[in-house]
């Protein structure tokens, strides 16, 4: 019950933060979705490792989801976040109910999402360890409008602040506006990730 009620809390945090701010978009509180359960003579329509190892299959980018409240900077290796729309200007992450960091994204009300390079994937690993202080000797200067982290040698980031909160079974979909946004020309190689490992463009 604890658990349920921190999920919760988290977009009820969002939710109220929107609300102060006066978000042109209007968000409603997200009640936990009602996950269907499986009566025991009943299979369960995929496997969660094998749904895992399909959508493995999926290569993608790697993000690194920046925040900065308080108690100062944190964030997040997120591979779930695309663009969503050009006018107005929105993309969106993924983020598990169950995250440590969302809490503190949902109360700041804004992000940048570092675009990671081909070679920072010790640095996405760092941001995907739990329990630790993940700004610990990382370098980061404020994005230009909201002030949250902007990695180094990121070849690309985009500086948000979020305008809904959507349920999504396990996970949370944020969207975010785009506030400002930039590229680092002298690091144009993207960070991949595919069925569990990194990897690079080849020439």
């Amino acid at each position: 019950m604890r658990d349920m009620m921190g999920h919760a809390g988290m977009a009820a945090t969002a939710v109220r933060h929107l609300r102060a701010a006066g978000a042109p978009t209007a968000v409603e509180p997200l009640p936990r979705p009602a996950l269907r359960a499986v009566r025991e003579d009943e299979r369960a329509p995929v496997d969660p490792a094998e749904f895992r190892r399909v959508l493995g299959h999926f290569a993608s980018g790697v993000t690194v989801v920046t925040t900065l409240d308080a108690t100062g900077p944190t964030g997040f290796a997120c591979q779930s976040f695309a663009s969503l729309s050009l006018d107005p200007p929105l993309v969106a992450f993924m983020v598990a109910r169950t995250s440590t960091t969302w809490p503190r994204i949902a109360a700041a009300g804004t992000f940048c999402v570092n675009v990671l390079g081909a070679d920072q994937g010790p640095l996405c690993r760092a941001f995907a360890a739990g329990g630790t202080d993940k700004f610990a000797g990382v370098p980061w200067t404020p994005a230009p409008v909201t002030g949250t982290p902007r990695l180094p040698s990121a070849p690309a980031w985009i500086d948000c602040t979020i305008t809904t909160v959507h349920t999504g079974g396990d996970h949370l979909i944020v969207v975010g506006r785009a506030e400002a946004l930039g590229t680092d020309e002298e690091h144009p190689d993207p960070l991949l990730f595919h069925r569990g490992r990194f990897g690079r463009f080849a020439p």
